[in-house]
């Protein structure tokens, strides 16, 4: 696998046992003991799949999937000692792709976990289709990686989302209104910087040895285009 598997508990016993069964299968995983925690990491990793506790401090998971799900599809699984069916319907509602109770048995969770990114693998393998490319820019829409003559760069997933969206819409000019409601969803107010630091970031990171703007260029008071 490419990405990490990210588990998010606050019991540190079920983090370090959960990762012991994970490195014995050749699985990459990172863990974190809180929701707040979980979002950072998955704006900075390529986080294929979630473990999420329910019953944590602060962000409880249901509320976390619910964001969660607002930019992000690969599957989440519950982990929670809340067993009754109605917890389990409104876990797989509010946008969860499995869900187990507490205790469990780590050999099932493993599997259930590798049935997981087995078939969010083949829904959304569609091989060339998934690859956008212009001058020496490849982006891979499957595997979310990105590669500049032939090396690989790091994006956090706005930034990955971001360029996305410029290759998708090549030689058309999107404003930043537009830009920041496709991958915020949510409303743009006109003193916002969020994209303009943003598109900085990005354009240090795949134009730092070209010419400026050689891929990423300003429109100036309409927006950006690719």
């Amino acid at each position: 696998m490419d990405g990490y598997i990210l588990i998010v508990d606050d019991d540190e016993d079920i983090r370090n046992m959960l990762g012991i069964y994970f490195e014995n299968e050749g699985m990459k995983f990172l863990k974190c003991k809180d929701a707040m925690q979980a979002m950072e990491i998955l704006e900075n990793h390529n986080i294929e799949l979630i473990l999420l506790d329910i019953m944590m401090p602060g962000l409880n998971g249901m509320d976390a999937c619910i964001k969660i799900r607002e930019n992000f599809k690969i599957p989440i699984i519950f982990m929670s000692a809340k067993a009754q069916d109605m917890d389990k319907i409104q876990g797989l509602t509010v946008g969860a792709d499995d869900y187990i109770t507490k205790p469990f048995n780590p050999l099932e969770l493993v599997t259930r976990v590798k049935a997981q990114l087995r078939r969010y693998k083949q829904y959304n393998d569609n091989g060339s289709a998934e690859l956008l490319s212009y001058k020496d820019l490849i982006l891979n829409r499957n595997s979310r990686q990105v590669w500049l003559e032939g090396r690989e760069i790091r994006l956090t997933p706005k930034e990955f989302a971001i360029l996305e969206l410029l290759m998708q819409n090549k030689g058309m000019t999107l404003t930043v209104k537009q830009i920041y409601e496709k991958i915020w969803r949510e409303e743009f107010f006109q003193n916002d910087n969020t994209v303009l630091m943003h598109i900085s970031n990005l354009r240090e990171k795949i134009e730092k040895n070209t010419e400026e703007n050689y891929y990423i260029k300003t429109v100036w008071g309409v927006g950006y285009k690719i």
